[in-house]
């Protein structure tokens, strides 16, 4: 399933929370960790789990949890008070490896057990590029957790961890550490075969500079967005549509292979395609299909 957008909204503001609810963000991220001060976490992992509990139909918007890190003292704690309203997925900030999602993993299978939930259900995304080290270890994810979503990456704590006072040159385009991060991400998710999801774009009054940025993502490679406000929802999924001439191709595509089912390379239009040029047709197609 391609999930398009997801937005933060702060776990404990129910208003918000209902209020994503109406919107079209394919999916919510309840935040329990940068939005929330540590001695609101208990209140607000239980306005979460009632809130989950309260929405069990995700066939339209699905619900995620920003949890804390391994390394915050609170994941555990976290995990085992909103998994009994079965979230679709776990956001793991600040992760520094594979080894932190195999942990996540492990809790999740035990609270699964515990809440008898079907094994394997909860989908893990992974911010991860928000330290230093992080950045060099983006291959170890392969293969770490069949839940594995996708990889995202983020350039605000990382910023701060490395003690930038910036992140942008004057033309707007990022730093040097920060464009690789990203590419890196980019990669990483692809090569390991799951979803590569943008940053958030911080201004969230500039929706042409999202749209922009968002645009230039899809170029790259990335297919979907991290969003911070509900009026860059509607923004990002014009920006991640296809352009007709992208759909006609891929329709193209798709037809010369169905014409030839037992090929394993077509031509079209004077160019040899082969099996991966279908998966991105099929993956253009599906992405047009959400919109």
């Amino acid at each position: 399933m391609i999930l398009r957008s997801f937005l933060f909204v702060p776990g404990d503001q129910p208003h918000k929370m209902a209020k994503g609810r109406e919107n079209e963000a394919d999916a919510l991220i309840l935040d329990l960790e940068d939005s929330v001060s540590p001695k609101k976490l208990p209140a607000t992992r239980e306005l979460i789990a009632d809130f989950l509990v309260a929405n069990p139909d995700r066939s339209r918007q699905q619900l995620w949890i920003r949890a804390g890190g391994v390394e915050s003292g609170h994941l555990l704690d976290d995990l085992a008070a909103v998994m009994p309203g079965a979230p679709d997925g776990i956001v793991l900030p600040k992760s520094r490896s594979a080894r932190d999602v195999i942990e996540l993993d492990h809790y999740l299978s035990a609270l699964e057990t515990r809440e008898e939930l079907m094994l394997g259900t909860t989908q893990i995304l992974v911010v991860a590029t928000e330290t230093p080290l992080s950045v060099f270890n983006l291959h170890t994810y392969q293969g770490s957790s069949p839940r594995l979503f996708g990889l995202t990456w983020g350039a605000e704590d990382l910023s701060a961890a490395v003690g930038a006072s910036g992140k942008r040159r004057p033309d707007g385009s990022f730093d040097d550490l920060y464009r690789l991060a990203k590419s890196l991400c980019l990669a990483a998710a692809r090569g390991a075969g799951i979803e590569p999801v943008d940053a958030v774009y911080p201004d969230y009054e500039d929706l042409e500079g999202l749209a922009e940025e968002t645009r230039d993502g899809r170029r790259q490679g990335f297919s979907s967005k991290l969003a911070i406000h509900p009026a860059q929802i509607e923004v990002i999924h014009r920006a991640l549509m296809p352009s007709s001439a992208e759909l006609e191709h891929a329709r193209a595509v798709v037809e010369a292979f169905a014409d030839h089912p037992s090929d394993g390379t077509v031509g079209l239009e004077g160019t040899m395609l082969d099996r991966p040029h279908l998966c991105q047709a099929r993956r253009v197609l599906e992405i047009a299909s959400k919109n």
